[in-house]
């Protein structure tokens, strides 16, 4: 088995081994995995945070040892940068800019410097919607898992990790964890709330507010009311999401 880590800022995550392919997520500065199978320019890997799986170019990550990745997930010294962009520079002082929710982590593999703010505790609950916030207006990207463009399940997940806890990658594996609740008004900030699509899917997802509002990213993250029905954008005065689940995660 062949382990590696990303030496970059944002790297994309691709449903097959073509810079056509659709990118399905992305990998952030310091993040770990393993490698599945590896070809020419291209190699399919699955992220040790949350077993996503999918194509990256070789050319784009750095391959380490076995005992770097175990070092690193044994670490009890993870940290996530808390900073809309911060950087980490080399012994010759050139500097890489790196995004928040970036891992930072004292590893051989990376022997960078980090400068910045980063968090390495888990945060009380009521500090999710201070992270939510800071992605306000982010434009929706598919895939995406940064300021710069996030789409709803990477935003979740984004704002629970730098907090401190683990969310799958995809909307419907993040509807799996956690405890459902039967009623809209048992939420509280927090909670994550999610909708279906006409076919029963679930394939979206937001973070609860107070005041019946949700946190969401829909075309970019944005606030909207929410109620039993779904989600009321009162801009267009109609519903765009309907409503499946709500899940208390902490």
């Amino acid at each position: 088995m062949l382990y590696g880590i990303c030496p970059l800022s944002v790297v994309p995550i691709r449903a097959i081994a073509d810079e056509v392919g659709e990118m399905t997520s992305q990998l952030l500065y310091g993040e770990h995995f393993k490698i599945l199978e590896q070809r020419k320019l291209w190699c399919r890997i699955r992220i040790a945070f949350d077993g996503f799986e999918g194509w990256v170019r070789n050319n784009q990550i750095t391959v380490i040892a076995s005992a770097d990745y175990e070092g690193i997930e044994n670490s009890k010294n993870l940290k996530y940068a808390t900073d809309l962009v911060s950087f980490v520079s080399d012994d010759l002082g050139l500097l890489i800019p790196i995004i928040m929710g970036s891992s930072i982590q004292n590893s051989e593999a990376l022997p960078y410097r980090f400068e910045g703010s980063a968090t390495d505790t888990k945060s009380e609950k009521s500090l999710l919607l201070k992270t939510a916030v800071s992605y306000l207006n982010t434009p929706f990207l598919s895939g995406g898992k940064t300021p710069f463009g996030i789409d709803s399940s990477g935003f979740t997940q984004m704002v629970y990790k730098i907090n401190g806890y683990s969310l799958k990658r995809e909307a419907l594996e993040q509807s799996a964890q956690g405890d459902a609740l039967s009623f809209i008004e048992e939420s509280e900030p927090g909670d994550l709330a999610f909708f279906d699509n006409s076919d029963g899917v679930i394939n979206h997802v937001g973070i609860i507010m107070k005041d019946n509002y949700v946190i969401h990213a829909s075309g970019k993250v944005r606030i909207d009311r929410i109620d039993h029905t779904g989600i009321f954008n009162t801009e267009i005065k109609n519903y765009t999401h309907s409503l499946r689940v709500i899940k208390k995660i902490i």
